[in-house]
């Protein structure tokens, strides 16, 4: 134990790692206090309001991280929810987090515009933060586990308005042909992983040690922070942002819209609650998502093949999409009527409706094949309708799409399983397992700018890896992740005595190193798929459909994130030192990072083929302001509901 000037910590390391943390942290926010109050219109070459920008973003990115450092330890140790139970509940919670940025975007874009909407966030925002500070007795018999619900919720919507919009308004504080955008844009992104780094340190070693309510209490008084820059600062954003439709929102009708996000908040607050419902929501979402994407495939690239057959393909992707729909729906009913819909959580959502398992069971099968037969005829339509290229460049976006959803499945660990496993079974040197999650952010800053400079040499050598190909490069290093992981743990564990639950026992620790290779590997991997995906998408998908392509783009990460905490709940062995519950996570360390090296070499064994599809040889703009608000930089670690604009700013 070392005594620090406030607190005590279990190391040396561990007490200068948390101060520099808040140095780093006091000195971002005093540096952006002296930029934004100096008299020039610009500072360092850039207008003010992109540091009200960074540091409001830098302040929330604090409090989110804050607070998912923490969350895995807080439902296990608080809300004694079982490990399988409490990665569940956290994959529900990042899915949904992915989610509700396509709403908080399209109700900026349509109607309150970037400015009000990020507000909004951030009181939603700053209310979920402080919520979650009140703890109540723990267990799930304590009433005020409703009031976490309702944190988590208010934090999920209030995530969707600020980080749908707030990237928008970087980009709309310069012209398009402004060559300070793409370094504006680094600024920000620097913003955003200081507040992820030092948020995992300050208030995961909060939490953790000196008590729940004081790492979430200062995550939310970071949300307060960055409130309060953001409403003083609006005379320095040069009154971008605003309403495109200021008669659409006059006369106090924008609080019908504020009034859509509270019953948002209430949605949320139940499908937490149901985590199996969110997998059904990702089903159905996914499902209009696809059909979506052929419907617009058939009507705006139709190849000429007469009004007749424009008509049919057109009633025949709607009759789809309606079966497909329906059998989802009485395959919910059917989940919700005996135990949980995935096998992994019971919870008191079953409508005990066992009588109408006869009827259901029937006409979901013909229900499911109806849609599957309608699909392939409207893709046997899609193939002989559509210009080639169109068509195949709309193909390798939808592959691409696919291979993020498994990249992000396993990536996610690092914030549930991994997390429980560096706490449990790693020799952390005196350092809580909650402020390990600062290693992938702290990794991005340093190697962005690496990875950058290897991109454009090999590119002016002609030697740039396709888009597909990083793809492939990507899942394999997070598959290598997870191999390196486990043969440190084969090879080099130390056992060591550990007390749990109140008893010394032994314990095989692996070395700290390993954990940071794992994180290497993850970043490393990261860096070769977030940052091209968005600009991927914008590329691929025609003009008409870039919304929709974005949109599935997210999809993938909501799905990537639920499908993770369905991973780490197969890892959820309980007794915390046993040998068998280690051995458990290992085994599915190991399966997992074997079918991600073997699923990212088959990526990369057909990248030339998908590279063809691409087509981008020909690829033309459609105009010269479409493309994404700095494609060109490094995009948040998964790119969390950053909604890049893909029209001129108004």
């Amino acid at each position: 134990m070392v005594e620090g000037f406030l607190f005590t910590f279990d190391s040396t390391f561990e007490m200068w790692t948390f101060r520099i943390a808040a140095f780093v942290l006091a000195g971002f926010l005093l540096g952006g206090l002296a930029l934004i109050t100096r008299p020039e219109p610009e500072v360092v070459g850039h207008p003010k309001g992109l540091f009200v920008l960074f540091l409001a973003e830098m302040w929330e990115r604090f409090s989110y991280y804050g607070m998912r450092a923490l969350l895995i330890f807080y439902l296990i140790q608080h809300w004694a929810f079982s490990k399988a139970e409490s990665s569940v509940i956290y994959g529900a919670y990042t899915a949904l987090v992915y989610i509700t940025p396509v709403i908080g975007g399209y109700l900026a874009d349509r109607y309150l515009g970037q400015r009000k909407a990020v507000l909004f966030g951030a009181v939603l925002l700053t209310l979920g933060h402080f919520c979650m500070a009140f703890e109540g007795d723990g267990g799930q018999s304590d009433p005020m586990i409703n009031v976490f619900w309702l944190a988590l919720a208010l934090i999920i919507v209030g995530s969707g308005f600020l980080k749908a919009n707030i990237s928008v308004i970087v980009g709309q504080l310069y012209s398009r042909t402004d060559i300070r955008r793409d370094p504006a844009y680094t600024i920000f992104y620097m913003g955003i992983n200081v507040g992820a780094a030092t948020a995992s340190i300050i208030c995961g070693y909060l939490g953790q040690t000196v008590g729940w309510e004081y790492g979430f209490g200062l995550a939310g008084f970071g949300m307060l922070i960055g409130l309060v820059f953001f409403v003083l600062g609006k005379p320095l954003l040069r009154g971008k942002g605003e309403s495109p439709n200021p008669q659409k929102i006059a006369g106090g009708r924008e609080f019908i819209f504020y009034g859509i996000g509270v019953a948002l908040v209430g949605v949320c607050w139940l499908l937490i609650q149901y985590q199996q419902l969110v997998g059904w929501l990702l089903a159905l979402f996914g499902v209009c998502l696809v059909v979506g994407i052929i419907f617009y495939t058939l009507f705006k690239l139709f190849g000429g093949r007469g009004a007749a057959n424009a008509k049919v393909s057109q009633m025949a992707t709607l009759g789809a999409g309606f079966v497909i729909f329906a059998s989802f729906l009485l395959a919910a009913i059917n989940g919700l009527s005996g135990d949980a819909l995935l096998g992994v959580v019971n919870t008191p959502v079953g409508l005990n409706l066992p009588l109408l398992d006869p009827i259901i069971l029937p006409l979901w099968g013909i229900f499911a094949l109806a849609g599957v037969l309608g699909v392939l005829y409207i893709m046997v339509q899609q193939v002989v309708t559509i210009p080639f290229e169109e068509r195949d460049r709309i193909i390798a976006a939808l592959f691409l799409i696919f291979v993020s959803i498994i990249f992000w499945a396993l990536f996610e660990q690092a914030g549930s399983s991994l997390n429980l496993f560096t706490d449990e079974f790693v020799d952390r040197q005196g350092v809580d397992a909650s402020m390990f999650q600062s290693i992938n952010a702290i990794y991005i800053i340093l190697l962005a700018p690496v990875f950058a400079v290897i991109w454009q040499t090999m590119g002016r050598a002609g030697a740039e890896p396709s888009t597909p190909m990083k793809f492939g490069l990507g899942v394999v290093q997070v598959g290598l992740g997870f191999l390196v992981l486990v043969w440190g743990a084969e090879n080099f564990s130390v056992t060591q005595m550990r007390e749990v639950d109140g008893q010394m026992v032994e314990v095989a620790l692996i070395p700290v190193v390993f954990i940071f290779l794992i994180y290497l590997l993850h970043t490393t991997g990261e860096l070769c798929l977030s940052p091209v995906g968005l600009s991927a998408m914008n590329r691929l998908a025609p003009a008409h459909m870039a919304s929709l392509i974005m949109g599935t783009w997210f999809f993938a990460s909501a799905t990537g994130n639920f499908a993770a905490g369905l991973i780490a709940a197969a890892t959820g062995a309980e007794g915390v030192g046993e040998g068998s519950g280690r051995e458990v996570v290992l085994d599915v360390y190991w399966t997992v990072g074997l079918v991600a090296l073997g699923i990212g070499l088959v990526v990369m064994l057909v990248s030339p083929l998908i590279k063809r599809l691409m087509h981008l040889d020909t690829l033309e703009d459609d105009t010269v302001d479409d493309d994404l608000l700095g494609q060109s930089e490094i995009g948040e670690p998964q790119a969390a509901g950053i909604r890049p604009a893909t029209r001129p700013a108004e």
